[in-house]
């Protein structure tokens, strides 16, 4: 199954960064979502159930969560849905996933400050060529001037 989704939530657990040996960037965490309603009875908001997530993202937005998103946070998460069943022998189960797309901070709990992160990209060949020759030739201001 593979459907978009997007969910907001608690990050229940501290963000897990690595980078594999091919040097792709992933942060994983567990996320919380339960959706509230009012009780008229009782004259107060209520939890429904808690639905239980595991977000993991790749590359820039792995790189760029790890540094922004913490246990207790509150987000929202847009991204692919995998639902999985697993047997490990011993116990089996179905894991739910999210593989994001995009995450932020859920400003209805609270204020963020965005940076913006600079992507470096390597120049092309001739790129390159052009700014070895502007440093080799350096441009004299004022030369050949007589006062």
């Amino acid at each position: 199954m593979s459907d978009q989704v997007t969910v907001a939530g608690l990050v229940a657990t501290t963000p897990r960064h690595l980078v594999t040996q091919d040097g792709l960037p992933i942060t994983s965490f567990r996320l919380a979502s339960s959706h509230r309603k009012f009780d008229r009875n009782q004259n107060k908001w209520i939890d429904g159930e808690t639905n239980w997530f595991t977000v993991t993202t790749f590359r820039q937005l792995a790189i760029n969560s790890a540094g922004s998103v913490a246990k207790g946070d509150r987000v929202i998460v847009t991204g692919k849905l995998r639902v999985r069943d697993w047997d490990n022998g011993e116990r089996a189960g179905t894991s739910v996933e999210i593989e994001a797309d995009g995450l932020g901070h859920d400003m209805t709990w609270g204020s963020s400050v965005f940076t913006r992160t600079v992507l470096v990209r390597e120049p092309e060949p001739e790129e390159a060529a052009e700014v070895e020759e502007e440093v080799a030739e350096p441009e004299l201001v004022g030369a050949g001037k007589r006062r």
